[in-house]
């Protein structure tokens, strides 16, 4: 691991270089004499890339360049990129961390948590399920980070109590894949909805913004189809983990008796939890069914269309309609306090909401200046691949690149990347886009890949090698899932002729 003096002396030398190659290609590169606003935005996406995957400044600071840097190199006006930040993917993201913390306030999440590893059971095999399904679950709808964060404590408790039944000796390297299928099915559970983690909601914006008539990819849409990917990629993370983490030898001792005095220690469940638990279920459902969805010759309605302009609502809508109840419904238990405060919503994460508008300002830039396009005339070669070969590639690479930089960044670069070469090569841009946004979630090997592998690393209980050795076999087992499930399964829930190319992709948005 790199130390603190190693770690600062790559930022400052990141701090100097970046803009020096950023101005050296302003300079004396000249990609396209006709359309020089090319240039300038690819000098300006190196500079956020290197700021981003070094850290140089705060990634929230670097995503808000192109607020300063667009306008004054005339890629995009400043009212234009500075729309880009707050849209209703960020407040359906606002709405669902609302949520999450109203959750954490209150102990709903925890008594979930418990809840599941009770309903499991006590054997090995049964308790790497328990956490891992839990964990999922959680993560299908909490922030990916906050989800380990709770679940850490919890499975801590559970090994220290096992070890004092069974013996560290005996309970060997279990402590090891129960902490990695923590940090596994975090990543894994996020993939199941657009809530789930940031690249995901990523992707819905950033589609919307380069093709602006291309089809909405809704709640429902997206969780019919990720959630089969979620599954496989869980069920070999589980099989995986178990066969390599197993307890050489039987245990004794061990009962139901320890999870259900962990669930004791909450107490009885106090109304605030049963009002939010209830919000919580009504918010899912409703953006489950709020656009409907159809399948082949199978229509379900949404609810939507029983409002006069149902294309008026989104998942934000929702979203916030939702959160805002927690600010009214008064609480039972402390007078005068209602289920949800400011206090407790300041801890909102604006550094990701910033982050999130820096990725959208860029695929802005990468679009508006014709540097997707041209992007995708240099890789014009590719036309005639096969389009599943063209689909695996696209997976491997994003899924080793997310391995050393951060998933949601390297989703923002990515993707207006993709969809120049789709419009270029004349294959269907959500063919590359979307199982490319899934790669983003699929980086198991390394500490520095995810705020959750980085959090199971931090207990001191595993080393890299544990992880590098896992991660990789999941790894591969995860491109092949999303490479599978994306072409024959992905084709049929979001209408993609692999034959042929889409009317909403002849123009890009913003095009000069």
């Amino acid at each position: 691991m790199q130390t603190n003096n190693e770690n600062s002396k790559i930022k400052l030398a990141a701090l100097i270089i970046a803009p020096l190659l950023s101005l050296s290609l302003i300079l004396f590169g000249d990609l396209e004499p006709e359309n020089p606003s090319i240039t300038y935005t690819l000098a300006i996406a190196i500079l956020m890339a290197i700021w981003w995957i070094t850290e140089a400044i705060p990634l929230a600071a670097t995503a808000l360049l192109p607020v300063a840097l667009f306008p004054l190199f005339g890629v995009v006006d400043g009212k234009t990129i500075s729309t880009m930040y707050f849209n209703y993917l960020i407040f359906l993201f606002l709405g669902g961390f609302l949520m999450a913390l109203a959750m954490e306030r209150w102990d709903l999440h925890r008594r979930i948590a418990i809840r599941v590893l009770m309903f499991f059971g006590i054997s090995p095999g049964r308790i790497l399920m328990g956490f891992m399904v839990a964990t999922a679950f959680l993560s299908m709808w909490m922030s990916n980070t906050a989800t380990t964060m709770l679940m850490i404590p919890i499975a801590l408790s559970i090994i220290y109590k096992l070890e004092e039944i069974v013996g560290k000796a005996k309970l060997g390297s279990y402590s090891v894949g129960l902490l990695l299928g923590i940090a596994y099915s975090a990543s894994i559970g996020g993939i199941a909805t657009l809530v789930g983690t940031p690249p995901n909601l990523s992707f819905a914006r950033i589609a919307n913004i380069i093709f602006p008539n291309m089809p909405e990819i809704s709640f429902a849409n997206w969780l019919i189809f990720a959630i089969w990917i979620t599954a496989l990629v869980f069920i070999v993370a589980w099989v995986l983990l178990f066969l390599m983490y197993r307890p050489k030898q039987p245990w004794q001792g061990v009962n139901r008796a320890e999870f259900k005095k962990e669930y004791q220690l909450l107490g009885k469940a106090k109304a605030e939890e049963k009002i939010i638990f209830i919000l919580f279920i009504i918010m899912a459902l409703l953006w489950v069914f709020r656009a409907g969805f159809e399948i082949g010759f199978v229509h379900i309605p949404g609810w939507s269309e029983l409002f006069d302009n149902p294309e008026y609502i989104n998942d934000g809508t929702v979203a916030i309609a939702v959160a805002s109840l927690l600010f009214i419904i008064p609480s039972k238990s402390i007078k005068g306090e209602r289920l949800m405060d400011w206090e407790t919503a300041n801890r909102l994460p604006w550094h990701i909401v910033l982050l999130f508008g820096g990725g959208f300002a860029l695929a802005k830039g990468f679009v508006a200046s014709g540097l997707s396009l041209w992007f995708g005339e240099q890789l014009s070669g590719l036309a005639g691949t096969d389009p599943m070969i063209l689909t695996s590639v696209v997976v491997a690479l994003m899924s080793f690149l997310t391995e050393l930089t951060s998933n949601v960044a390297s989703t923002e670069m990515i993707l207006p990347i993709l969809a120049g070469l789709a419009v270029s090569i004349k294959v269907n841009p959500l063919l590359l886009m979307i199982p490319a946004t899934l790669a983003a979630s699929l980086a198991f090997m390394l500490p520095v890949a995810t705020p959750p592998n980085a959090i199971i690393f931090g207990t001191g209980r595993l080393q890299i090698i544990d992880m590098v050795k896992t991660g990789f076999l999941l790894n591969l087992a995860g491109i092949i899932v999303v490479t599978l499930v994306t072409y024959f399964w992905g084709t049929q829930v979001f209408g993609i002729d692999v034959g042929s190319f889409p009317d909403w992709a002849t123009t890009m948005s913003g095009k000069k």
